[in-house]
């Protein structure tokens, strides 16, 4: 089979075979916002695209650099790049059937009613905790209805791969990472544990698409 000539009907035969018919046509229903597409948001966009979510909401205001290698989903050739199109691209070659939506902007206090106002399930992927704080506390000021914020906090370093957990803090509200290792701490971020945080999001998102709200 060439690649490029996979068709829908393959691709939905492929995901139902591995996944089941049931499963697969929830997570095709999923509209999954992911603000930040560093190293936690571009793992969680890769691993959702894989698991054939429908759509994908890609935010970031910012273009790919060396720096982002050590532990990003990007390529020496993107960059320069919008950090959006770039992935965009990325998820296009993986699963070309996903929906994308992107924005290249800053997430700022005054514009998260409108970025999420059409997805039910919004991942925050920041680095820093200032910008992680100021998205929880816009997000639940303007959405009081069922949608649901996850959120990442502490996978720097390279400590121990278990200290990594999900929490759910309340019912819309889950927090994946160790709570104490971030960038303030003084450590950098690494691709094993970036990914390992990455991938309880995603993991997370994916149970709630399925009906599954416990951790």
């Amino acid at each position: 089979m060439q690649g490029e000539k996979l068709t829908w009907e393959e691709m939905y035969a492929s995901l139902c075979e591995r996944h089941t018919k049931e499963v697969q046509d929830k997570l095709l229903q999923g509209k999954v916002a992911i603000a930040g597409l560093g190293g936690l948001g571009s793992n969680i966009a890769v691993a959702l695209a894989r698991a054939g979510v429908g759509t994908l909401h890609l935010i970031d205001f910012d273009v790919v650099d060396i720096s982002n290698l050590n532990r990003q989903q990007y390529r020496i050739r993107d960059i320069g790049r919008k950090k959006t199109e770039a992935l965009a691209q990325i998820i296009r070659d993986i699963n070309p059937f996903v929906q994308l939506k992107l924005d290249c902007v800053r997430v700022e206090a005054d514009n998260v009613s409108e970025l999420f106002r059409e997805e039910d399930i919004v991942c925050e992927a920041f680095d820093q905790a200032k910008e992680k704080a100021m998205l929880v506390d816009a997000f639940f000021s303007s959405f009081k209805e069922e949608k649901i914020l996850l959120s990442g906090s502490g996978m720097a370093g390279y400590h121990s791969s278990n200290a990594i957990k999900t929490r759910q803090l309340n019912k819309r509200f889950y927090l994946c990472g160790d709570g104490v290792n971030g960038l303030e701490s003084g450590q950098s971020l690494m691709a094993p544990r970036v990914s390992i945080c990455a991938g309880h999001e995603a993991n997370m998102v994916i149970r709630l698409l399925l009906g599954e709200n416990e951790v």
